[in-house]
């Protein structure tokens, strides 16, 4: 790195074209900086766009400390970045770049016209105007012993000096889109603490027979309730929609949960979890209703007349219980209400649509850099948190990124 100095030609490298670090580099441009971004795939914001993939949920519209909450144990270290760029901040943002935004049912944040390519091209024809130099098929190798940063391009390494460099590589999810948790090694290389990188906002592996998965593998169970107990001792049950896959489980419902499902997992090997089938329906009612006379009629008939359990349902009961079971309506009923399903592992981490680990925050300063690398910081998925779906993830990335690009100002201004 090059000593410090209040020159206006002070350059600042940005690796990876992500969410957190094009929000580096227009904090950082607006501040007179010079400004590269640097990014291994062949166009910037890749992940930005899968986001918006069937609507762009750009952040949440809950109350703060709520909102907080969705970062767990990290709270302590993102919740100053959010204070000062959460989720008005977003939308005031999104307004600057000449797109307004709504609220949907659920709380979510979208841009009117749902899309996220739009969004992207304004905010990247901004950049441009400001100066930001975009420079794509460049794959960050780490530094050369003088100190200065490699790059293998099409053509050759290159070589980079930088002032200050801001690293928002992403996690290790999606590596088709550049996500590879590749500079992993790099940083460990270099004596930077990071913590392993896992699946999060994922599905979960059973151990389904083959008669139950290719039957029932892509049915959806509408506003189910599950419920676990994590290795902590901590009660969680919540209401949601989920899928059946030929491996698992998946979807919205699953994901909200996947940090302490995949947490439990890692701690006692597997975590069982409870599924309410009949949430409006005590079991007394159940049993009741089980208990009154089928005649000739087969037991899946007798359910499903009785209780209008068929199709998935009832083939959850028939995988997850044993036959003798279905003898005893006293038992089937809380079964019923209660129905375990054993969860063995997380999906691989090329399937979440995020992960967590990474830097740990014991590794940056409380502006972001590096202990062990002065001028180097991070920002975005690099670092060691995780979020549901719901606009959480984007929202971190954005103040993360502006976060890290204000402590690059105050370490290459300071007196």
């Amino acid at each position: 790195m090059r000593s410090q100095t209040k020159s206006s030609a002070l350059t600042v490298a940005v690796i990876g074209g992500g969410a957190a670090g094009l929000m580096a580099a227009e904090v950082l441009s607006k501040h007179g900086f010079a400004v590269d971004i640097y990014d291994a795939m062949s166009s910037v914001g890749r992940k930005f766009l899968l986001a918006g993939k069937g609507g762009m949920n750009i952040t949440h519209s809950e109350e703060q400390n709520l909102f907080l909450s969705r970062y767990g144990q990290q709270r302590v270290f993102l919740e100053p970045m959010l204070h000062a760029f959460g989720a008005s901040d977003v939308r005031q943002w999104m307004t600057g770049l000449g797109f307004d935004s709504f609220v949907g049912t659920s709380g979510r944040v979208f841009p009117t016209d749902m899309k996220a390519a739009p969004l992207l091209r304004a905010w990247l024809h901004r950049l441009r105007e400001a100066g930001v130099k975009i420079h794509v098929r460049h794959k960050w190798t780490g530094w050369n012993t003088q100190g200065a940063l490699t790059f293998a391009t099409p053509e050759s390494e290159k070589i980079v000096h930088a002032d200050a460099v801001v690293l928002a590589l992403g996690g290790g999810s999606w590596p088709r889109l550049g996500s590879n948790g590749a500079w992993v090694s790099i940083l460990e290389q270099q004596g930077v603490a990071v913590a392993r990188l896992q699946a999060a906002n994922c599905g979960f592996d059973s151990a389904w027979s083959e008669h139950f998965s290719s039957r029932f593998a892509g049915q959806p169970l509408k506003s189910a309730f599950v419920s676990f107990t994590n290795a902590q001792g901590q009660y969680h049950r919540q209401q949601g929609d989920f899928v059946v896959t030929l491996t698992g489980i998946e979807g919205s419902l699953i994901y909200a949960l996947s940090r302490d499902l995949r947490e439990t997992i890692n701690a006692q090997g597997s975590v069982t979890c409870y599924l309410d089938l009949l949430a409006h329906k005590s079991a007394q009612q159940i049993e009741a209703a089980l208990s009154k006379p089928r005649g000739s009629a087969s037991f899946s008939s007798h359910l499903r007349k009785q209780l209008n359990l068929d199709g998935v349902k009832a083939g959850l009961l028939r995988e997850c219980l044993s036959p003798e079971v279905f003898n005893y309506p006293q038992q089937l009923s809380l079964a019923i209400k209660s129905l375990p399903i054993t969860l063995l592992a997380p999906r691989p981490i090329v399937e979440a649509i995020s992960s967590a680990g990474g830097i740990s925050f014991d590794a940056l300063n409380a502006d972001l850099m590096l202990h062990q690398l002065p001028n180097v910081f991070c920002a975005g998925e690099m670092l060691d948190w995780e979020a549901p779906t719901g606009g959480y993830l984007l929202t971190a990335c954005f103040a993360s990124g502006r976060h890290a690009a204000l402590g690059v100002i105050k370490r290459l201004t300071q007196s």
